[in-house]
């Protein structure tokens, strides 16, 4: 397969009509016609249904979208860091973050390199912890900051020194919602949303200690927002790192005993994807 297939293969599955992502490649319907073909026939597949006036894309054709479009993407990163890996520092540091209070730790960090190095540029893209560790194996991004717990094997990693606090999304008008503080026997009885990260869940079940048994799952969630909204409609009490953000219809009660969880920084053991990315894990560990 050449990368250049696989964009015209891409552009298709967007356009969802051959003539327009002819025009928008700018090359003719037939050769985009044939370069089509010739891939179907290379991998042994249909990758397109053809109806009278637009193309949807089968099975194997959505495989094939889902991997070239990492493939074309690791490609164009690429390029553009070898491209810059002469002269002064320059390049693009993308760092894949969950809301956690090591941000800030992780921020300072990136305004203390660019003042050495300005032709630097850093992305960071808020997502869940699957997606990030999922990227960093790709060589999509750089860096992840996540909240522990965190397999560390595979990675270099840095612990931040900041800790958030665990809190419990409770909708307004429930009677636990004027409380100080929240503990297990208050919410063993409670429906409850749980963090979708299933060794997260388990330090949750351990702060319960003996009644954690009894506790009732109604769900789960990888978002703050989105299990606040949950929380708020009446699905049960969302219980979530507190990073200070207020949500409708809902007010974040602390839990006590004080339960606290760390983030840690993680990159590839086998060494960043880029000379940016190496300079500024260098000066991590500095």
């Amino acid at each position: 397969m050449e990368l250049r297939v696989l964009k015209y293969f891409l552009a298709v599955a967007e356009e969802g009509n051959i003539t327009w992502a002819a025009q928008l490649l700018r090359i003719s319907q037939p050769t985009l016609s044939r370069q089509l073909k010739q891939l179907e026939e290379e991998l042994g597949v249909t990758l397109f249904e053809r109806g009278p006036h637009a193309i949807t894309l089968t099975e194997e054709g959505r495989l094939l979208r889902n991997r070239a479009q990492t493939i074309v993407s690791l490609a164009d990163k690429t390029e553009v860091d070898l491209k810059r890996s002469t002269g002064d520092l320059s390049g693009d540091i993308t760092a894949g973050c969950g809301e956690v209070g090591g941000m800030s730790y992780l921020a300072r960090r990136m305004a203390e390199f660019r003042k050495a190095h300005p032709a630097v540029r850093f992305h960071v893209v808020s997502t869940t912890a699957d997606v990030i560790q999922d990227q960093l194996e790709q060589g999509l991004m750089d860096f992840g900051l996540l909240a522990d717990p965190v397999d560390t094997e595979r990675y270099e990693y840095l612990h931040t020194g900041i800790s958030d606090h665990w809190s419990a999304m409770v909708p307004d008008g429930h009677p636990l919602q004027t409380r100080e503080s929240l503990a297990p026997s208050d919410l063993v009885t409670e429906p409850l949303l749980l963090p979708s990260r299933e060794p997260v869940r388990r330090v949750v079940m351990h702060w319960f200690g003996s009644l954690a048994p009894q506790a009732v799952i109604a769900g789960t969630c990888n978002l703050p927002a989105n299990g606040a909204a949950m929380a708020a409609n009446g699905l049960g009490l969302y219980l979530c790192l507190d990073y200070g953000a207020s949500y409708p219809g809902v007010r974040a009660v602390p839990l006590t005993p004080m339960f606290e969880s760390s983030s840690v920084l993680v990159w590839k053991k086998q060494g960043v994807s880029s000379p940016a990315a190496g300079a500024f894990a260098r000066f991590l560990r500095a």
